[in-house]
């Protein structure tokens, strides 16, 4: 459009502005991108017409005639060297074309070139395409981080069960989220002393994770947890455990590739009720600390491999729990040697099987009927019956739970 003889308070007055508007940060990508290609000064202003970015940071802050012109009219404004000679016109313009900057039909800012219309008009469309390309690519960014930290915060709120139906949905409408996807609560740990450069392989771990193809729900539930709420794989009806064993498989050879080695992911129990990922989440707390219990050294702990002291892990807290425990306990105090407490652990292995207990052990079976006689005189329960022996299993997983 033509240049006219408005002044600085009539476009300030008249102009229709968005409440969108370039970040500096943004604004000065723009400047340094494209003043490395094209030597010329390159302006930016936002959506006030107010230079937030310039070649000339002197610059910086000063209200652009130009841009608020620009803005007031919906489409460029030239400047020729004749209009820029009439300096009580317009305000901080030079010669040069100003084209309104765009994102999702809405002006942004304005990018100022500086120089001979004539000159300048065949590149100075390539100039705004590269840093509406900018502002686009910025926004796609932002609009991950967003959406990543409201899936953080819906994961947190839904493991611990923060979320009534009406709630729950809303949210999934809000994220996009299929709650007919079956699911089960996954949970990564690291060692709590990880240096920077694991946890940057781990962030690169979980981002491979996060592939949208894959549709894992993921969140960093502290320092050293991420939490993954998994799909599972469901066949005829049924969910396929295996499927999600591998999966952690592939994803610790994936991490020791990447010179990680010190950390344990648990698998929780499986609800077919969306609604209940919370207990599998809590689940995968117990499996997880179970399995560092009981197997260390291991990386990988399933709710299937640990399901009793899993289950038996909440009676552990109550008087029932106290009551069952005893027994083992008391063993534990009175069995110096722990020869007793060998026994029966071999008893158990063996399923309560004499002959094969007694070989496993290289005893006589009178020797063996002697410890488990002096085994009973302890705990009062015998292990020579099924009933005993299974009271004594749970008494030893509740021990080994509590310890």
């Amino acid at each position: 459009m033509p240049l006219n003889n408005l002044s600085t308070t009539q476009l300030l007055s008249n102009r229709s502005l968005t409440n969108q508007s370039l970040e500096t940060h943004l604004a000065q990508q723009i400047v340094d991108r494209t003043m490395a290609i094209i030597n010329t000064n390159i302006n930016v202003m936002d959506n006030t017409g107010r230079i937030i970015s310039s070649g000339d940071p002197s610059r910086i802050g000063q209200l652009h005639d130009g841009a608020l012109l620009a803005i007031q009219h919906d489409d460029t404004v030239e400047v020729s060297q004749s209009d820029h000679d009439s300096e009580h016109t317009l305000k901080g313009v030079k010669a040069g074309i100003n084209l309104l900057l765009k994102h999702q039909q809405k002006i942004v800012g304005v990018v100022g070139i500086t120089g001979d219309p004539e000159q300048i008009r065949t590149y100075a469309k390539l100039v705004k395409m590269t840093a509406e390309m900018l502002i686009e690519h910025s926004f796609l960014v932002e609009q991950l981080q967003w959406d990543k930290r409201h899936i953080e915060e819906f994961i947190s709120l839904l493991i611990t069960n923060q979320l009534d139906q009406e709630q729950l949905n809303l949210w999934a409408n809000r994220l996009q989220l299929d709650l007919s996807q079956p699911r089960i609560a996954m949970l990564i740990e690291l060692d709590k002393d990880i240096d920077a450069n694991d946890f940057s392989s781990i962030k690169q771990a979980v981002n491979s994770l996060e592939h949208p193809t894959k549709n894992n729900l993921m969140a960093v539930t502290s320092t050293n947890q991420i939490v993954v709420l998994a799909p599972c794989h469901i066949k005829k009806g049924q969910r396929v455990p295996a499927t999600e064993s591998k999966k952690i498989d592939r994803l610790l050879i994936q991490l020791k590739r990447q010179g990680i080695h010190h950390l344990h992911i648990a698998l929780g129990q499986f609800f077919t009720n969306f609604n209940h990922i919370h207990l599998s989440y809590q689940s995968a707390l117990q499996v997880l600390a179970s399995g560092k219990n009981k197997a260390p050294q291991q990386a990988k702990y399933l709710f299937d491999e640990f399901r009793l002291p899993v289950l038996l892990s909440p009676l552990a807290q109550q008087w029932q729990g106290e009551q069952l425990s005893q027994a083992v306990a008391s063993l534990k105090q009175q069995d110096k040697s722990g020869q007793l407490l060998k026994t029966l652990h071999a008893l158990f292995e063996h399923q309560g099987n004499l002959k094969a207990c007694a070989e496993s052990l290289f005893i006589h079976r009178n020797t063996l009927r002697y410890r488990l006689d002096k085994i009973e005189s302890i705990t009062h329960i015998s292990p020579h019956n099924f009933t005993g022996l299974v009271e004594l299993y749970i008494s030893s997983q509740l021990i080994e739970v509590t310890a």
